[in-house]
């Protein structure tokens, strides 16, 4: 029997959306989630990094993971991935907040086996998470494929959260003379560090 999984929104429902196509806009911003399960009573919440290809999510890591084998096994999980988009400096510490993006996916991971179907992924991965990269790497060798687990999770049961804008600021608040708005956050690239071992004359890729 698949277990139901609740994703009613029953605080700050305005806030949540069930819509697919924003679900997907929150996933492809981020590249990393975190994996929560249970075993034997025990929860775990796993970070890793992640990548969407079509309707599925894929994870990905060692054969020897704790995570990845029970996930491969049919043990229910739940991946999430949150953006921090700014500090809400309200006029109370009550209302204060975080300006945010988030989206919790439920259900059943498939473990990929076959090996054109693990090269895709592994493909879509790398796309993902680096960009242009994957034209200047070798293929992935058999051995490597094999000591690499890969499992789909579909986005069907999920839910969005978020919030932008404004501090809400109570009434009574509003005279007092202090400064309120918000301070965006955003994650941006460095300069690229040369590997330590990299061989005089390789130029750095556009793609960085």
């Amino acid at each position: 029997m698949t277990q139901k999984v609740d994703t009613t929104f029953k605080r700050e429902a305005k806030r949540g959306s069930h819509d697919y196509k924003l679900a997907c806009q929150v996933l492809d911003a981020g590249k990393i989630c975190h994996c929560g399960f249970t075993v034997d009573d025990q929860p775990y919440v796993v970070p890793m990094a992640y990548a969407r290809m079509d309707d599925q999510l894929l994870i990905h890591g060692s054969v020897a993971s704790r995570l990845l084998t029970n996930l491969a096994e049919g043990l229910r999980c739940c991946v999430t991935t949150t953006h921090f988009d700014g500090l809400v400096y309200a006029r109370s510490s009550f209302n204060s907040s975080i300006n945010y993006r988030s989206v919790m996916v439920f259900g059943v991971a498939r473990l990929v086996v076959d090996e054109d179907e693990k090269n895709d992924c592994m493909d879509a991965l790398v796309d993902h998470l680096m960009p242009g990269r994957r034209a200047d790497l070798r293929n992935s060798t058999r051995k490597e494929l094999n000591a690499t687990s890969m499992l789909k999770l579909p986005i069907e049961i999920f839910s969005v959260k978020s919030r932008e804008g404004d501090p809400s600021d109570a009434k009574g608040d509003m005279d007092a003379p202090i400064w309120a708005g918000v301070v965006p956050l955003t994650t941006t690239a460095g300069e690229p560090i040369d590997s330590a071992d990299l061989p005089t004359g390789i130029k750095r890729p556009g793609y960085l």
